[in-house]
């Protein structure tokens, strides 16, 4: 494999030269979406014992950090790729021009079910999103009248629901998880509540959207690994993290039905299970041709034994996209195709 090596003036000289084209370096470089990351590690190691480059190396920074380092700029101390479980946001793509990022590919891997999941030892659980809007919201309406959260045990919401505290363990707002979740559940939860829909501008943004702070609601960082360990600790407890977690513990981790739907590969495919979402991964044109193996990498991640189906990701809980979309991500991917949604 061919290297190339530049000092520091040098790498600097060919930035400005071309315009932000990336100065070479031996080993890709991932960071982004803790749900995203075990399908890009999966990518990474396949790569890795597959062909003469290096695996890349792949970070865990959740979505919205990924962004950050992601469109800081162009050039070896930038990542090459990152991975995200919601769209890039036109805040982000902005930053990502202001920065002389000015070519980036989407690619959108497959879906994911956001899912809610307690110990297989816990008692069987199913929830509305209005219940979960009252667990874990800051504020909510009690006798119509929007107050404080009082509420401290499933009960208290329902008596159908267990007599047991409620703990729910989820991402940080830097997380893709986090905004989505809120989006497909939180503001969907709210409209159940007469005082709340009838509030307006940012003060239904903040009804709707604010998680709660006072103890029920721990935000447990952005390794999902880590929420995993707590629900198989704490029987009672609740975690909220993509369904690649949820399918590789299912030996002591079981699903909350949402609306009456667990999350499966079959709910999640045909939207029946509501809280699903997209899965993406940005490349960094600028960057294609110059570090080693990027280019190749893109290819092995959009490839039908990776992300098709009966791919070694699908056996990793990923749900493949239709074959149409399928074609059409793989030869935006492999051409470098301009993300132009902001543009337009």
């Amino acid at each position: 494999m061919k290297k190339i090596l530049l000092s520091a003036s040098a790498t600097a000289l060919a930035v400005a030269a071309s315009a932000g084209v990336a100065a070479a370096r031996d080993q890709i470089r991932i960071v982004g979406s803790s749900t995203v990351f075990p399908y890009t590690q999966a990518v990474a190691e396949e790569f890795g014992n597959a062909t003469d480059f290096p695996a890349p190396v792949t970070e865990s920074t959740g979505t919205g950090g990924g962004m950050q380092i992601f469109c800081g700029g162009v050039g070896v101390d930038y990542p090459d790729i990152t991975g995200a479980s919601r769209a890039m946001k036109e805040s982000e793509y902005k930053l990502c021009l202001e920065n002389g990022v000015d070519s980036v590919t989407e690619v959108q891997i497959g879906s994911d079910g956001l899912s809610i999941a307690h110990s297989v030892e816990g008692p069987e659980i199913d929830l509305t999103k209005a219940q979960i809007f009252q667990a874990l919201a800051a504020e909510v309406e009690v006798d119509g009248k929007i107050v404080a959260n009082p509420y401290t045990r499933w009960n208290q919401i329902d008596p159908s629901l267990p007599d047991s505290e409620i703990t729910v363990f989820g991402p940080p707002p830097t997380s893709g998880t986090r905004d989505a979740f809120v989006e497909l559940v939180m503001e969907e939860g709210c409209e159940q509540f007469p005082a709340i829909e009838a509030l307006e501008g940012d003060r239904k943004d903040e009804v709707c959207k604010r998680m709660r702070t006072d103890g029920p609601f721990v935000e447990a960082g952005e390794n999902d690994n880590l929420i995993v360990q707590r629900l198989q600790a704490d029987h009672n407890a609740l975690g909220i993290f993509g369904y690649s977690f949820l399918y590789e513990n299912q030996d002591t981790l079981k699903a909350v039905a949402v609306e009456g739907v667990k999350p499966t590969p079959e709910t999640i495919a045909d939207e029946s299970y509501t809280v699903s979402r997209p899965l993406f991964f940005y490349v960094k044109n600028a960057h294609r041709g110059v570090i080693p193996g990027l280019q190749e990498f893109v290819e092995e991640y959009v490839s039908e034994e990776a992300m098709g189906p009966g791919g070694y990701l699908e056996e990793r809980g990923l749900i493949p996209l239709s074959d149409e979309r399928r074609e059409e991500v793989r030869n935006a991917a492999i051409e470098g195709k301009n993300l132009t949604r902001y543009t337009q």
